[in-house]
């Protein structure tokens, strides 16, 4: 891909955030109750406070935009066919988790979308460091986020049946 001005660098960088943050407000619409819900939960004792979700998904949803970007200054989409599409699939994965477990309160259902989309942020990261090695250690923390989320989403299934059956 030919040199790319500074102008459509950062609408690029523009463009990522905007999609990264769109999936999140995908997410965020079937999260509105979440905090009350979340709260009725029998947590287990490593559980996080329901304030600190945001914050850490604010970071992550940034840090995949850059990633992405960094891929993107790298040969754009159609070099990067595969890549680009775990990329967007795992997108895809993270807003549907919030439905099936705040909206529709499927327990095993949200599991199983946690686990898919952590097998697609790896999938992602190896092929993004393909790319370009920094564009793939930015989903490190992602990645080992969701992999939490796997396990406190297993954890509050397994404390919760009534509720998230």
């Amino acid at each position: 891909m030919p040199s790319l001005t500074k102008q459509k660098q950062i609408a690029g960088l523009v463009s990522w955030l905007l999609i990264c943050f769109t999936a999140s407000a995908i997410g965020a619409v079937a999260s509105m109750q979440a905090r009350s819900f979340y709260a009725l939960l029998i947590q287990p004792s490593w559980s996080p406070p329901a304030w600190l979700f945001g914050p850490v998904w604010t970071t992550l949803y940034t840090l995949m935009a850059i990633s992405a970007w960094l891929v993107w200054r790298d040969g754009g989409f159609r070099s990067r066919k595969l890549a680009f599409s775990l990329f967007l699939l795992q997108l895809v994965f993270n807003a549907l988790w919030s439905w099936v477990f705040f909206a529709w309160q499927l327990g095993a259902a949200a599991l199983l979308n946690v686990i898919i989309l952590w097998l697609l942020i790896a999938a992602t990261l190896v092929s993004f460091w393909r790319v370009n090695p920094l564009a793939g250690s930015l989903l490190i923390p992602y990645l080992l986020w969701v992999g939490f989320a796997a396990v406190l989403n297993y954890s509050l299934w397994q404390l919760n049946p009534m509720l998230l059956g």
